[in-house]
């Protein structure tokens, strides 16, 4: 849903800063310390090492450790797997959603939730390819020219956050997803031309998909309804629209119906300018015999 990544008042609200220091949006800290302490003191009540319950529950002891110290955030089938090795009656269990919204940054946190159960989603692009139809290796060359720095560990973290989200293609029923991404976008090597390949060919890939369409919207339109910038506008169940605006790692859930009304008209406008979704997978293999 970013550009890369709760409904408050009627306007919407402010959901958030990626640096403004709120120490939930880091590993080593929050929901994770308290996970990893309890991980740690029931591993020590059941008489296990490091490396036994590693193998017992498939994952390496360096792996186990950084569990157990809040840096890394563990994947539900690791929870799933370690709640009964150690005889925990549900108490990592009961941890688990919380961990699994751990994995973003706190401002996209309430944006992701939405996005899992929307029913239908619309994005518009202009900076980078959406995080849904990215590969891991162009979402690392992303976030590795952040600026200030992200520790390696937090990038790491919100690689494997941010793949987690395409789940969604796999979801039945199968929601509508429609994405219109500005031409130069797909002109843009961030991480490099292989990297660039690799993020053109799965664009194509989920392209095919018969619940999603991907649009370009050429440079050389003259008329653009989007030039107010990127934005998301999900469809939740019972057709209550939300639209999420983010920018500069600051980021705003829209649930005003008037100014949603609005987004939603600009979302119709700008797919009508764009190139139809044959013409624009047609462009995209094009820039690939390019690459």
């Amino acid at each position: 849903m970013t550009q890369d990544d709760e409904p408050g008042s009627e306007t919407g609200r402010a959901a958030g800063s990626e640096h403004g220091g709120r120490p939930e949006d880091e590993p080593g800290s929050g929901v994770m310390v308290a996970f990893g302490r309890q991980l740690k003191l029931l591993r020590i009540r059941a008489g296990m090492d490091r490396t036994e319950f590693g193998n017992r529950v498939g994952y390496a002891a360096q792996s186990v450790a950084s569990f157990e110290q809040g840096r890394r955030i563990p994947q539900p089938g690791f929870i799933d797997q370690a709640d009964p090795v150690l005889d925990a009656g549900g108490l990592l269990l009961a941890m688990k959603e919380e961990v699994a919204r751990a994995q973003y940054p706190a401002f996209f946190r309430d944006a992701a939730r939405l996005e899992a159960e929307a029913l239908e989603l619309f994005v518009f692009a202009v900076s980078a390819v959406p995080g849904l139809l990215q590969t891991e290796e162009y979402t690392r060359a992303l976030l590795s020219m952040r600026r200030p720095l992200l520790s390696e560990d937090t990038i790491e973290q919100r690689v494997s956050a941010r793949l987690a989200r395409q789940e969604i293609f796999n979801r039945w029923p199968a929601p509508l997803l429609s994405f219109v991404i500005e031409e130069q976008v797909l002109r843009k090597p961030f991480g490099g031309a292989s990297v660039l390949r690799g993020v053109l060919e799965q664009v194509l890939l989920v392209g095919q998909k018969r619940n999603v369409e991907i649009q370009v919207m050429p440079i050389d339109q003259e008329d653009n309804a989007g030039v107010d910038g990127p934005f998301t506008l999900l469809t939740r169940k019972g057709g209550e629209q939300v639209a999420y605006l983010e920018v500069q790692g600051r980021s705003i859930l829209m649930t005003d119906r008037e100014e949603v009304r609005s987004v939603a008209a600009r979302c119709g406008i700008i797919r009508s300018q764009a190139l139809t979704p044959r013409e624009s997978l047609r462009f995209v293999e094009k820039r690939l015999g390019e690459l």
